[in-house]
């Protein structure tokens, strides 16, 4: 199998003249997996990493269109490391396994729907222990770190990142920072070993406590420094991971001998590349309650609407699903779908006909949606938290306000409504049974990850397999539901309520969406002009 790093490539072809032509070229060859291109001066070697702020992506390319985007390793920066068998061999809950190891050209396909002309598009480093480690267990120092919002199954994932160092690997120093980033430097550490942990998983929040903002590269690095940490493992969502990178690029350009590893957390599952974060199954379980506690009001009264609003700032997967699940919605809003409220074909509209035909309704939303039609007054555009996140004022309060306000002021039907915000008791319950599956396995290949000396990952499954992805692919953008796709199409069938889009909006939101949906030589997500921008952003 070849490999080539894009900005060596980039480089070498920088050295003599192109037009852009030449330019679309090396593109469209990167991503076909071509092992080299029409210049001489460019040989088929892997690249070392960079230094921080120019950190290259490792491309390994190989045949009929083969691309893996590669994580970072030790031995890119620091030459001459030694290994050491893996003590999992010896292992005696790994004795009846028939395949100890995961093979090194073990890789997980990120999509697996393919025309039969297609490439084999782009794939990631398969997750799991490897034959040999780049640490040895006595001098392991690990440390953990949970930062911004709560989630159901962080205890879970510390308490499998304790033991499964320690069960697995015989590692006894494991540090928890307090507090989030800041607990670097500001906070005290706590001790955790397999007894501290061993019942936390029955808990919602954290142990160890969460704080959004506080990051301060240097500071840290200089903690981790001063601390003897050698692997560092990072709970977090999207922001906190866009942390963990800076983090893993001046560890990286130090020198240190850490490795950095990521595990994503994000209630509102808008984490992209990875098929869904812990947590959410369990958010769309405990939905369910305020859903049904919701449908019960409702129709126990005439013409009485339950509104719930859930969590999901930019993302309606949890508004989505748990509407699929409950079958007891009448409309679901979501950010990424506009609507309006008066004239034909508006949701005031609807509320009447569906009162009309049932007698009742219940209305799910996204904390998200809804949030352009707010009046200036009223917006938080320009406020954010610490972590960077806009601060949304609470339109479920505004529309259940906006729907009293509507049918007070026709006078030709009186409604009862009942507003159920759930949203801080659903993200501060423990992991159901799934999720704590789920976060076991996040855990121990993070862990995996960590002793064969990869760094600047994130872990997670893709197409169902665990896979290790860079830091870049993670922070790049936000998964958001497609509304041109069948998964929305089914819910409106399911809830028989209207899109309130025109057919301008579909058009347009299909224009949007294209890039992401069809198979660009074998790439999923990324256009001509999107990997051109990373190439000229790391080079």
């Amino acid at each position: 199998m070849d490999s080539i790093s894009y900005c060596s490539s980039v480089s070498a072809i920088n050295s003599h003249s192109f037009d852009s032509s030449d330019s679309k070229a090396l593109t469209l060859n990167l991503r076909n997996g071509l092992a080299s291109i029409s210049n001489p001066k460019v040989g088929s070697s892997r690249v070392p990493m960079g230094t921080a702020g120019n950190v290259q992506p490792k491309i390994v390319t190989g045949d009929a269109g083969y691309v893996l985007e590669d994580v970072p390793h030790l031995a890119d920066y620091i030459p001459d490391l030694p290994t050491y068998p893996n003590p999992l061999q010896d292992n005696a809950a790994y004795s009846v396994v028939k395949q100890y190891f995961v093979n090194d050209d073990d890789s997980v396909a990120q999509k697996i729907v393919v025309h039969k002309s297609s490439p084999r598009g782009t794939h990631f480093r398969r997750a799991g222990p490897r034959q040999k480690v780049y640490f040895e267990s006595d001098e392991v120092h690990a440390c953990i770190v949970t930062c911004g919002g709560l989630c159901p199954g962080l205890n879970t994932v510390i308490r499998e990142i304790v033991c499964g160092l320690n069960h697995m690997y015989g590692v006894n120093r494991v540090l928890g920072i307090a507090g989030g980033y800041r607990g670097f430097y500001s906070q005290n550490t706590i001790s955790l070993t397999p007894k501290v942990v061993n019942d936390i998983h029955k808990r919602g929040g954290t142990i160890l406590g969460t704080s959004r903002g506080g990051h301060d590269t240097s500071k840290i690095v200089d903690s981790i420094q001063d601390r003897g940490i050698n692997q560092v493992y990072i709970i977090g969502g999207d922001g906190t991971q866009r942390g963990a990178s800076v983090i893993f690029e001046e560890i990286q350009r130090r020198g240190l001998r850490v490795a950095v590893a990521g595990i994503p957390k994000t209630i509102d599952n808008d984490i992209p590349v990875i098929d869904k974060s812990f947590g959410f199954d369990t958010a769309v379980e405990e939905a369910q309650r305020a859903i049904n506690a919701a449908h019960v009001e409702s129709e126990s009264i005439e013409n009485g609407i339950g509104v719930v609003k859930l969590m999901g700032r930019y993302s309606g997967f949890i508004a989505m699903h748990a509407t699929l699940a409950s079958r007891d919605v009448d409309c679901c809003l979501i950010p990424e779908s506009p609507f309006y409220l008066e004239g034909p074909g508006g949701l005031f509209e609807f509320i009447e006909k569906r009162l009309k035909e049932n007698g009742h309704m219940v209305i799910v939303m996204a904390e998200g949606a809804g949030q352009e039609l707010l009046s200036e007054s009223m917006r938080s555009a320009d406020r954010q938290d610490p972590s960077g996140n806009k601060l949304l004022q609470d339109v479920g309060l505004w529309i259940s306000q906006k729907i009293r306000d509507h049918f007070s002021r026709s006078k030709r039907m009186g409604i009862t409504l009942k507003y159920i915000d759930p949203t801080y008791m659903i993200r501060a319950v423990p992991s159901n049974a799934s999720d704590n599956v789920y976060c076991t396995l996040l855990a121990q290949s993070a862990v995996h990850g960590a002793m064969a000396g990869y760094t600047g990952f994130t872990v997670g499954p893709v197409n169902g397999r665990h896979s290790y992805i860079p830091f870049y692919r993670i922070i790049e953008r936000q998964n958001k539901v497609v509304i041109t796709d069948r998964m929305w199409a089914r819910l409106l069938s399911s809830t028989n309520q209207p899109s309130f889009l025109s057919p301008t909006d579909i058009i347009e939101d299909k224009k949007e969406e294209a890039p992401q949906s069809q198979l660009l030589n074998g790439e999923n997500g990324r256009d001509d002009e999107a990997l051109e921008k990373v190439i000229s952003n790391t080079c």
